[in-house]
């Protein structure tokens, strides 16, 4: 009996034996499929864990002058970026758990309750202490961190923006002990000289709505900066690039150890412009001894715009990487509005509208009629001077005139009776085909219309008025209804400069990539032809050319100040009288064309608050005239940075570039002569402007102790595209 049991045992323990050497010999084989035949596979997991994904931005391309004169272009910018989920991972795998943030949202229309973690702790307590240590903590805006992580933390949060190169060594050195935190090189839009042409150019920043499908394929997504106003705007699905792509590599301890691979991003295309820069850079340096104004300088055998500046200016380079709520709020309360493009803003234009007119009282019949002025002219009971009636001392009327020498004398009595013997619809018809009271396409933004009133307009917008003969005569010398902008009466100059053929205004030539070829090249464009549609002869043309001619250079001109020893000027000038509250405002003008016979270049010249057209804005065209064709003799025109220029609302009196200081204020105390004159001017519009990434100041949580010294600029020292610049033009 017992041997029996002695066997029972000996054979359950062979038998466990059995099932433990089984089970060993499974584990065994398992461990050796594992290693060998699954080792690639598993070693691909892990790698995968350890490894992060990053979006690298696409690069933009660059804007040039005609020539190829580089005038936008990009610079790298170093700053430091929180890896937020990295930061609150390092956070919990450390102390174990999380503090967390309850707060209350709405979800399709109910409030909900949620949690989230606490980043502002988390990052209080993990990683600003030992930034202070090092002294490298910055004041931060705790609020802006806390929306970031709460709707955008797949995007990094930026802290510090534009290191120098001390403060970016420092970081470099240390930052490998805080989990999330990294210095990262980014490309930044940079102007090259200022405000030079700041509004053609416009500005950049953050995309408002991120690509949440093309942000899943990342760890981390880093956007694209999109251009947010005016060229920049307009040609950004040209300028901007394809993105590239970082694979970073984490330790055990979730730091970021080293960069396995990198894709790196494509360039986008370059955009050349029309404008001469040397050319602009003539404009705004002259236009600087205004406090408000614009010019445009066409060529009027193409419609290529040559320059177009506004003052004040402001420096795109404020917007990047992104502008300081208090520089903002400096521009958008500044009265004089620096932010806004006057060559594209509607204006009453004045007596330069005479020109429109003149045209149409020649389709009329009535181009070589004689109108006599006595000093004024009754419409109802309304007396319309002329201006020799309000000027200081009185001046006697112009008697009997025919169409060029009322041109020249700029006479109201002329164009009221002119005016209405030609019509309003034959007036409407030449505004019409001249572009006027439409804009004119240009690839900028918040381009005015104008308006070319007439009847049917009127029915529109003063349903309980009716058109009469004081209208038509008001509406003849450029005011009452009647707005234009510099940009259209610039091409109506250019029509009269070529004898008859409106162009399509050009602002970009062509659009080039970064292989050389060219993916867009804007043609030249005719939008009207006077002789074939309007029946207009040479000889008629003519008529209205040798008025403009007389204006500047007979005795007896209003434009005698626009004058050139060496090139023949032809032009027109106007003074639209205007009110600023209870001050005198008025808007001055000066169009012109030159050299006369063989015309290269058109100008038009806005000054506000000046005395007249003829003793401000003529002699300010005359000035940039007189660069130009100095630099087509051989000056040098060297382009340097510009700051921007500071607008004002004195009152100029007159301009004369022969003075140490060429402009003279002084108060206008003339009572204001404007017939009929309705409504007001409007100043600007800012309706399709997209708000800029504005910079929120720190508040009192967001404070550190030991703060760094402030941040330079390193983005002059690196570049990412190689090779020198050179502002000289390449013909």
């Amino acid at each position: 009996m017992l041997k029996k049991k002695e066997s029972i045992a000996t054979r359950q323990i062979f038998f466990l034996s059995g099932i433990v050497l089984a089970a060993f010999s499974i584990l065994l084989a398992r461990l050796w499929y594992v290693q060998l035949f699954c080792y690639d596979q598993y070693k691909a997991k892990i790698k995968e864990s350890s490894q992060w994904t990053v979006r690298v931005p696409a690069l933009r391309g660059e804007i040039y002058d005609r020539y190829g004169v580089p005038l936008v272009e990009n610079r790298a910018s170093l700053q430091v970026d929180f890896y937020l989920p990295d930061i609150v991972r390092a956070y919990k795998e450390k102390e174990g758990s999380l503090p967390l943030l309850h707060y209350r949202t709405l979800e399709h229309g109910m409030p909900v309750d949620r949690e989230e973690a606490d980043i502002i702790k988390i990052i209080q307590t993990s990683v600003i202490p030992h930034l202070e240590k090092l002294g490298l903590a910055s004041d931060y805006n705790t609020h802006k961190l806390q929306r970031h992580y709460r709707y955008n933390k797949e995007v990094p949060f930026t802290y510090r923006q534009d290191l120098n190169f001390e403060t970016m060594a420092r970081f470099c050195e240390n930052s490998i002990n805080l989990p999330g935190v990294n210095v990262t090189l980014k490309p930044i839009r940079n102007y090259i000289y200022g405000s030079l042409a700041s509004h053609l150019f416009g500005y950049v920043g953050l995309p408002t709505n991120l690509d949440s499908q093309e942000a899943t394929q990342f760890n981390f997504y880093e956007p694209d900066i999109v251009g947010r106003a005016q060229i920049e705007l307009a040609y950004d699905k040209m300028l901007r690039g394809t993105p590239g792509q970082r694979i970073l590599q984490r330790n055990a301890h979730g730091t970021i150890e080293k960069e396995e691979e990198r894709v790196q991003p494509q360039q986008g295309a370059n955009i050349y412009l029309t404008i001469d820069a040397r050319i602009q850079y003539i404009v705004e340096k002259a236009l600087r001894v205004v406090g408000r104004g614009a010019m445009v300088i066409l060529d009027p055998n193409n419609g290529d715009i040559l320059a177009m500046a506004s003052v004040p200016s402001f420096d795109p380079n404020k917007f990047v990487p992104t502008i300081s709520k208090r520089d903002w709020e400096a521009l958008i309360h500044d009265p004089t509005d620096p932010l806004s493009n006057r060559a594209l803003n509607a204006y009453a234009p004045g007596s330069i509208f005479k020109l429109c007119t003149s045209f149409a009282g020649i389709r009329a019949g009535v181009g070589n009629h004689e109108f006599t002025c006595t000093g004024g002219v009754w419409y109802g009971d309304k007396f319309m001077k002329c201006w020799v009636m309000t000027a200081k001392p009185p001046l006697p009327p112009h008697g009997t005139l025919h169409l060029s020498d009322a041109l020249k004398k700029s006479c109201n009595c002329f164009f009221y009776q002119y005016g209405n013997a030609a019509g309003i619809d034959q007036i409407d018809a030449i505004g019409t085909m001249l572009g006027l009271g439409q804009r004119t396409g240009v690839p900028l933004n918040n381009e005015a219309s104008g308006v070319l009133p007439g009847p049917a307009w009127l029915a529109t917008h003063a349903p309980n008025e009716h058109w009469s003969a004081g209208y038509t005569a008001n509406a003849s010398i450029g005011q009452g209804f009647v707005l234009t902008t510099p940009l259209q009466m610039a091409l109506l100059g250019a029509t009269v400069a070529n004898g008859g053929t409106y162009y399509q205004p050009r602002l970009v030539e062509k659009v080039v990539a970064q292989d050389g070829s060219i993916l867009e090249q804007e043609p030249t464009v005719i939008r009207s032809d006077f002789k074939k549609e309007g029946g207009f002869s040479d000889e008629q043309f003519e008529q209205v050319r040798l008025g403009m001619w007389k204006v500047v250079n007979e005795d007896g001109g209003t434009a005698r100040k626009a004058r050139l020893e060496k090139n023949i000027v032809a032009g027109k000038t106007g003074t639209a009288q205007f009110w600023r509250g209870h001050l005198k405002d008025n808007h001055t003008w000066f169009l012109g064309f030159a050299p006369y016979d063989h015309p290269r270049y058109v100008i038009i010249t806005l000054v506000q608050g000046a005395k007249s057209g003829g003793v401000v804005a003529a002699p300010l065209a005359a000035k940039v005239l007189e660069e130009i064709f100095a630099m087509e003799a051989g000056k040098e025109i060297p382009l340097s940075f510009l700051e921007p220029a500071v607008g004002n609302f004195n009152h100029i009196s007159s301009i004369d570039f022969h003075l140490s200081s060429p402009t003279s204020y002084g108060p206008d105390i003339e009572p204001a002569d404007a017939p009929l004159q309705e409504g007001k001017t409007p100043e600007s519009s800012h309706e399709n402007e997209t708000t800029p990434d504005i910079s929120d100041d720190s508040d009192v949580q967001g404070r550190v102790k030991n703060k760094p010294l402030e941040p330079g600029t390193l983005g002059k020292f690196f570049k990412f595209l190689s090779g020198g610049r050179s502002a000289t033009p390449k013909k």
